[in-house]
């Protein structure tokens, strides 16, 4: 399996052990993380074009992925 890029560890390497900690203590955020997590995979399948999405769906995602991760960051800082 390739590397998938935008890992939240890589993209807040000061929160990564915060993340982890948050991720076993509140089921809101793991669920945020859980999310972040689907919606960055299908980003990089349709980007790698593994899944043909049309630009309007991929941009989308692309949205998608960005609140989620604002999210997460808000709650994680």
């Amino acid at each position: 399996m390739s590397h998938t890029p935008h890992a939240l560890a890589e993209d807040f390497p000061e929160l990564a052990q915060k993340i982890m900690a948050l991720k076993e203590s509140d089921a809101h955020f793991a669920k945020l993380v859980e999310s972040y997590n689907d919606v960055n995979h299908q980003v990089y399948r349709a980007e790698n074009r593994l899944d043909l999405l049309t630009e309007a769906q991929e941009e989308a995602l692309k949205r998608e992925r960005a609140l989620l991760k604002d999210h997460i960051w808000q709650h994680a800082k």
